[in-house]
């Protein structure tokens, strides 16, 4: 890898460019020149990251071509929504061979397709993998201890990566189930979000414990109906994340369910974080999937209900409590409920 391009610089995406930096010669593509400017001048990325001090060899810039020009490697980190148009813009830039490695934890609407189907389309012929697992960009960045999971079919180049992202800090692991893994990172916001509410509402640690493993058992249905491997669904990408997201403070998803919880309207939620909260627009997407997989939903149906359908969060606990009850393993109807 002779140069990296992230593409986002969001607090994933500054702080994934920042890992890179020092090891790599990286390029951080911002959106909005002001913050590619923030990072020239100050070495800060302070709406997204605070006080946290960038390294000198990262460089920026909001220009595609400039950024991409030359890349073996891209890192895509854009939110799900603008996905497809990013990658149509800078299609004429991207080298044919780069690899891609994505860290988008969202679905695409309307289509309901995961990032590296939407790579896939728009950026023919290149490897896409993802990069998932219990990464809050604070801890990480702040040098915590943690693992992170990269999922692609090349495996060679997995490992590749694997080498060029692992430190004293990070312990990543591979593995091959690209579907498995990206699907997890997804639907865990929106667990996230019907963890938050619970907790908002005034539930304590057994609902939590006891939602967090209803759904780990329904993102783990989603995954295995779309191709993925069940174990995947117990490791980092699976619950590692979910734990992770369902249960701090710092999970922008867990935040929203908390304010929902607390009665708060999600339009005014929204509009005091300039971050992306990739549980609210996927949840119908989810949804939808898993209806067209023939997959029972019940916790992303109440997410998606509250967040578009007007139903108040109190409303969801007695709902999904009021379920036909049914034994906890039973695996003639496991795919389905």
């Amino acid at each position: 890898m002779t140069k990296v391009a992230v593409i986002g610089a969001g607090s994933w995406g500054t702080t994934v460019a920042s890992l890179l930096a020092p090891r790599v010669d990286t390029v951080l593509w911002a959106r909005r020149e002001a913050v590619a400017e923030e990072i020239r001048d100050t070495r800060r990325n302070s709406v997204y990251l605070g006080d946290f001090e960038l390294p000198e060899r990262l460089a920026v810039t909001s220009t595609l071509e400039e950024a991409l020009g030359g890349a073996s490697f891209v890192v895509l980190a854009v939110p799900s929504h603008g996905v497809r148009a990013v990658l149509e813009e800078a299609a004429g830039f991207v080298d044919r061979d780069a690899v891609v490695l994505s860290l988008v934890k969202g679905l695409e609407r309307v289509t309901n397709a995961r990032t590296s189907e939407v790579v896939a389309q728009c950026w023919r012929g290149r490897p896409v993998g993802v990069l998932t697992g219990p990464n809050l960009a604070s801890e990480v960045l702040g040098g915590q201890p943690t693992a992170s999971v990269i999922a692609m079919e090349d495996e060679p180049t997995g490992r590749e990566l694997q080498s060029l992202l692992s430190s004293d800090r990070l312990r990543v692991y591979t593995n091959s189930d690209v579907v498995g893994c990206e699907i997890a990172g997804v639907v865990k916001n929106v667990m996230a979000i019907a963890c938050g509410m619970a907790t908002g509402l005034g539930f304590g640690d057994n609902t939590r414990a006891a939602l967090i493993t209803r759904s780990l058992a329904e993102l783990t249905r989603i995954g295995v109906a779309l191709g993925g491997e069940e174990r995947t669904f117990a490791g980092l990408a699976g619950v590692g994340d979910l734990v992770a997201t369902c249960t701090s403070e710092k999970s922008r998803n867990f935040a929203i369910g908390v304010a929902l919880g607390r009665g708060r309207a999600l339009v005014d939620v929204l509009a005091e974080t300039r971050m992306i909260a990739e549980g609210v627009l996927s949840s119908e997407p989810t949804v939808a999937l898993a209806h067209r997989l023939g997959v029972e939903a019940p916790v992303s149906e109440e997410v998606a209900a509250v967040c578009f359908g007007g139903r108040a969060p109190a409303e969801t606990i007695p709902r999904l409590m009021g379920r036909a009850v049914r034994p906890e393993f039973d695996p003639s109807r496991d795919a389905q409920s």
